[in-house]
């Protein structure tokens, strides 16, 4: 990887790590799915430019429906989730949660899109559900007013991204960069443009709300889809992949920093363990086998 490329990565988790703390300060206010219209339609707007051409239209255009789908799999019901989970969870631990997303990738790709799963990555996917496990197992409390639901509901966006991230991958890899990111975008922004507006709340927003709806619009999702695609054409998806790792410490430490959120050991071991799992299950840690 070269020292751009690392930059760049460094970066995007950083950008995708201070969108759990913009959520979770925004969401009170703006309720999950008007934040996310915010999000979509402000990142829709700064990212439909880089669809300005006749062929960039026009596969838009033949692929409507598969880029909808797409906007509401990968964009609308998992940002909406999370946009949830962090009226009651830390951004730390949702940010831990939501990096189980590999897992669900993988194992809704070998259920059903015949993509074959090692051995060994067994091993990692039983780690790394045994860490969320770790990290949630006293907050797993389904009576009115636990947790539980609302980890349910990252768990819940964790499967969207899965079924998005094998879709995109068996159905529309064909498609350019920008093309994914932006017309998926523009489809969620539409899909969102009417729910957002009946349930956009009837008392007025403070500054600080909207400053950090801005942020997530602007840098959490616009910028950060920039850097994703760009970093994805350059050092490919095994680099662009490591993203996952890095996203839910930078998010742990923001929340220590700006949110006094605490650091426990028992976050920090089921840290260690899930990080571990998704680690083994992409093949980015391997092990050697003898013949």
């Amino acid at each position: 990887m070269s020292p751009a490329d690392a930059l760049r990565l460094i970066l995007l988790s950083t950008l995708w790590g201070l969108s759990f703390i913009f959520m979770r300060v925004a969401v009170p206010e703006f309720g999950a799915v008007s934040l996310v219209l915010v999000r979509m339609g402000i990142g829709a707007l700064l990212l439909a430019p880089l669809l300005l051409g006749t062929h960039y239209l026009r596969l838009i255009w033949q692929h409507k429906g598969p880029l909808l789908l797409l906007g509401i799999v990968n964009h609308v019901l998992p940002f909406s989730l999370l946009a949830l989970a962090t009226t009651r969870l830390e951004a730390g631990f949702t940010s831990l949660i939501n990096a189980t997303t590999p897992i669900f990738t993988a194992l809704l790709g070998a259920l059903f899109f015949a993509t074959p799963v090692l051995r060994q990555q067994y091993l990692g996917l039983a780690l790394a559900l045994a860490g969320v496990y770790v990290l949630s197992a006293n907050r797993l409390d389904f009576s009115l007013g636990g947790d539980g639901w609302f980890v349910l509901a990252v768990l819940g966006a964790t499967l969207c991204y899965g079924v998005a991230g094998n879709y995109s991958k068996t159905r529309l890899s064909h498609l350019p960069a920008r093309v994914l990111a932006a017309g998926s975008s523009v489809m969620s922004a539409l899909v969102l443009l009417i729910p957002g507006l009946w349930l956009w709340p009837s008392e007025p927003i403070s500054a600080l709300a909207w400053g950090n709806a801005l942020a997530l619009a602007v840098l959490s999702t616009a910028l950060a889809f920039l850097l994703y695609f760009g970093l994805l054409a350059s050092a490919g998806a095994t680099a662009a992949s490591t993203v996952t790792f890095l996203v839910p410490v930078s998010a742990l430490l923001w929340g220590y920093w700006l949110l006094d959120e605490t650091l426990s050991l028992q976050v920090v071991i089921g840290m260690v363990i899930t990080l571990l799992g998704t680690a083994i299950a992409t093949r980015l840690l391997r092990f050697r086998t003898r013949a």
